[in-house]
């Protein structure tokens, strides 16, 4: 924890900061160890504050004991800040509080600007926390890779469940039953099981429709591990007869991945390999059907920076933990999308995910 608050230390010397206030409950999580359901951290200087109600005030004296905990009471969260804040500066002149404009709603900005008033100036702080949890430690490695053995352990389990004439709901609450029964604390996102026609929405909820004889299924499920998350999709097909059009694009699909894999190392850039599957995808003539990134960051939370996008500049580093998960989805007819879970080494990744990509028919 002492590290971590150093590189926020960091953050608040080279923005020039007298302090911050953090909402953003992955990162209070993060930098403090309280992972109540609501909260705000306040740091001036070596004044370090959870502001929180009673409900967990005794949580947060107990996971964030380097932090003075501060029942809000009946003031709420902005004028308590400025309660703190009067008895620290006799004169607030020329103090400057960064705020994480990511998270923080526009009421709270405003409750907090009325409350402070015009001698305290506001800065944005952009994604500059959110990319102190970019790289991760051993011990968080460690974790995310045990809730994606789950995940593996849970697939294994469901192809030799899944049958023709059960339901996406059926399918989806006996993935969720047995991540649950192996370990999970929770699910690191709502479970999506598409099935048919149904597969060429990339977010599809599962509902009661029949899973049919022909149709692709796509399984995109995670799990939280002691806090942590995993992320993982296989796409199956029922039946042994598939279409010519479906061969062709899953293997469109599982080649685009191939590659974007075996470019990812130390020094690359994020953008960069997003275009390595975005390039091939688009060659077989399916460009226009894969419209969303091909990974993100993965830990506390199931999203996270940096991103395989076309817009993300970010440059890999080892113990980066991201997602490559390339799809095409045609409208009416079927989609496929294929996922793992890589941490980023030294020399190149390592695929947390074990679970077989080749064509299943089940």
């Amino acid at each position: 924890m002492k590290e971590r608050l150093d590189r926020l230390y960091n953050i608040i010397e080279d923005k020039k900061l007298s302090g911050i206030v953090l909402t953003d409950g992955y990162n209070i999580d993060y930098l403090t160890g309280y992972k109540g359901h609501t909260g705000m951290v306040l740091m001036l200087d070596k004044d370090r504050f959870i502001l929180t109600d009673s409900r967990y005030t005794e949580q947060a004296q107990l996971e964030a004991s380097q932090f003075t905990c501060v029942d809000i009471g009946l003031d709420g969260y902005s004028k308590t800040v400025r309660k703190i804040m009067d008895e620290k500066y006799s004169n607030k002149k020329d103090i400057v509080l960064g705020f994480e404009d990511k998270s923080i709603s526009y009421s709270q900005y405003k409750a907090l600007k009325d409350n402070l008033g015009d001698a305290v100036q506001l800065v944005e702080l952009g994604e500059s926390i959110n990319y102190l949890r970019m790289v991760k430690s051993k011990d968080e490695i460690e974790l995310i890779s045990k809730a994606e053995a789950i995940g593996d352990e849970a697939f294994n389990h469901i192809i030799n469940f899944i049958e023709v004439g059960m339901t996406e709901k059926q399918v989806a609450l006996e993935l969720e039953y047995v991540m649950k029964s192996l370990g999970a604390d929770g699910l690191s996102f709502d479970t999506i099981v598409a099935s048919g026609a149904n597969s060429s929405m990339p977010h599809a909820v599962p509902t009661d429709k029949v899973i049919e004889e022909g149709d692709f299924v796509t399984l995109d499920f995670g799990c939280i591990y002691n806090g942590y998350c995993s992320d993982m999709t296989r796409t199956v097909h029922m039946g042994d007869e598939m279409t010519e059009k479906q061969l062709e694009v899953y293997t469109t699909v599982l080649n685009a991945q191939k590659l974007a894999l075996m470019s990812i190392k130390p020094g690359n850039v994020c953008s960069d390999i997003d275009k390595i599957a975005r390039d091939y995808i688009e060659d077989a003539g399916y460009g226009e059907y894969f419209g969303h990134g091909l990974g993100h960051g993965v830990g506390l939370y199931i999203h996270e920076e940096p991103r395989f996008s076309r817009s993300c500049d970010v440059i890999l580093q080892p113990g980066m933990v991201l997602s490559v998960e390339p799809g095409i989805y045609l409208p009416g007819e079927f989609g496929v999308r294929i996922e793992d879970l890589i941490v980023v080494t030294e020399d190149g990744y390592d695929n947390l995910a074990s679970s077989p990509k080749v064509l299943i028919l089940m």
